[in-house]
């Protein structure tokens, strides 16, 4: 799949952003009496500006029985301090990150997965012969993903995040992260 790969000297010329959360595939949350959108969030691992924009909020007022997405992997949300109890291996990698902005795109991942269909999934790229295609991992400074994609230009300790837009993709830029693989 053709992709949009960041480079280092464009992403040393923006400033970098931080993204977390994620989202393999959405599910709601019904809001409870008491409930804020921070307190949803933290519970999560997703932050208050995703759950407005996945839920077309214009404000933080939500109200109980309301319904809101949120996603898969984080409704079995585990705590960070839980994550490294159960990584199997936790590995520093080179991150860049990449986005189906190419018209030939088809958004099909190497495992099958339709990015299309499913824009705001958490997926990574990785070299297969370093990490499985199929594995959950937790990558800082990303959230929750699913190793789902295989990519020309990664190689080896390489991976590369994948977001619905061109502008998050300059954000995020390439840096050195640290991933726990989860299974």
């Amino acid at each position: 799949m053709n992709k949009f790969l960041v480079t280092i000297g464009l992403a040393t010329s923006l400033v970098l952003g931080l993204n977390s959360g994620a989202q393999a595939a959405t599910n709601t949350y019904t809001v409870k009496s008491g409930d804020t959108l921070t307190k949803i969030a933290k519970k999560y691992h997703i932050s208050v500006q995703q759950l407005k924009q996945w839920n077309h909020l214009k404000s933080d007022k939500i109200f109980p029985k309301q319904h809101l997405k949120i996603t898969a992997s984080s409704s079995a949300a585990v705590k960070k301090k839980s994550v490294k109890k159960q990584a199997v291996t936790t590995m520093t990698v080179n991150a860049s990150a990449y986005t189906l902005s190419c018209k030939k795109c088809s958004g099909v991942t190497a495992t099958g997965f339709n990015l299309k269909k499913h824009p705001n999934a958490k997926i990574i790229s990785v070299d297969p012969r370093v990490i499985k295609l199929g594995t959950k991992v937790y990558v800082e400074g990303y959230g929750y993903a699913i190793a789902a994609d295989t990519g020309g230009a990664i190689k080896g300790k390489m991976i590369d995040v994948y977001y619905p837009s061109k502008s998050k993709c300059i954000q995020w830029g390439r840096k050195n992260v640290k991933i726990h693989i989860l299974n």
